[in-house]
């Protein structure tokens, strides 16, 4: 990775990808001083399966021409500016979508703050300012329906034509999926919304994966023998289906990753109302967590929530969900190195 890269090296922000450059303003792109570079734009959510292998082509692109491979990205999504209320649920936080870049071969990630202003920037100006000044591309590569500049003007077809005049090459990538799946953030959202974790993971080619620090809840898991880690989530985070889930969970900065069961839902035995996502670390009862940042990766779905009338016949279940969740993570660790798919933490 990295081979022509006209920059030093430094640290990751933070995201796990050492060799990797985050910047989080055009200003600090530019102080980098880039001579030359492949650029991919566009919000990444996900990162999924069609996101890499546009990585891949500006990846190979950049290795022929002994450039770094720059992606920018937005945040917010936006759709959070242009039409406030209308954005989709995030599927990833800013954070794993930076690690997920690095991880695809990415040298630099520019976060772009998306606002009012960089909304009403016509293409054009986009092009000139952004990527001819300040980034100083070779070559651009975004997926086929790929929109840009003010009220989404732009298109791959200007941006091939904005290209001839600045000298650089624009590549529009067309949508790729596999097996009847076609992979998009929207089908992520639409099968996590449907608590179908295992079928996301085909398109996003990684477990899906909720990150949040460690809040004080009931404690009713810890009287029942089941302590769980309590998560504050980020609002617009995508969410899966209330239900058990088996899964594992991470503590960030102090892996590695650990077999978990999960619940999301309001306890609608206690008559809870807050929507909540806890995971039980199978085995570690002990483990002292609040304050802490988890990352907890979905892998497939064991039920979906349910009302106890006595608090005996819940204790029931979530043994019975424990013993489950340790048949399927068996079974996952049976079939070997997940190939395409990575690691748990991956």
């Amino acid at each position: 990775m990295g081979r022509g890269r006209r920059w030093p090296p430094c640290s990751s922000d933070d995201v796990g990808v050492v060799s990797m450059r985050v910047w989080r303003s055009l200003d600090e792109a530019g102080e980098a001083g880039i001579e030359g570079c492949v650029l991919s734009i566009g919000v990444f959510d996900g990162v999924h399966r069609g996101h890499q292998e546009v990585l891949a082509i500006a990846r190979a692109l950049a290795d022929a021409r002994r450039l770094p491979l720059v992606v920018l990205t937005f945040d917010p999504h936006p759709m959070a500016v242009v039409r406030p209320g209308a954005e989709p649920p995030a599927v990833t936080s800013l954070r794993h979508r930076i690690q997920l870049l690095g991880n695809a071969g990415t040298d630099a990630v520019l976060v772009l703050p998306f606002d009012r202003e960089v909304a009403a920037m016509s293409a054009e100006d986009f092009v000139q300012d952004v990527l001819v000044t300040r980034l100083r591309v070779a070559v651009v590569v975004v997926g086929e329906d790929f929109r840009f500049g003010h009220r989404a003007r732009g298109d791959v077809e200007l941006l091939s034509d904005l290209g001839l005049v600045h000298g650089f090459d624009a590549i529009g990538v067309g949508p790729v999926g596999s097996g009847g799946d076609r992979w998009s953030s929207t089908e992520v959202r639409r099968r996590v919304q449907a608590g179908d974790v295992a079928g996301a993971r085909r398109i996003l080619g990684h477990w899906f994966c909720l990150e949040g620090a460690v809040v004080p809840g009931d404690r009713r898991g810890r009287a029942l023998g089941y302590p769980t880690a309590n998560l504050e989530l980020e609002p617009g985070q995508l969410l899966p289906s209330d239900g058990v889930y088996a899964g594992f969970v991470e503590v960030l900065g102090d892996g590695p990753d650990r077999p978990a069961a999960i619940s999301v839902g309001t306890n609608p035995t206690f008559d809870g109302t807050h929507r909540r996502v806890e995971a039980y670390v199978l085995d570690a009862d002990d483990l002292e967590l609040y304050g802490r940042t988890l990352a907890v990766r979905f892998v497939d779905r064991l039920r979906g929530q349910e009302r106890f009338d006595e608090v005996e016949a819940l204790r029931v279940q979530m043994a019975d969900d424990v013993a489950r969740t340790r048949q399927v993570l068996d079974v996952l660790a049976s079939e070997g190195p997940p190939g395409s798919e990575g690691p748990p933490g991956s």
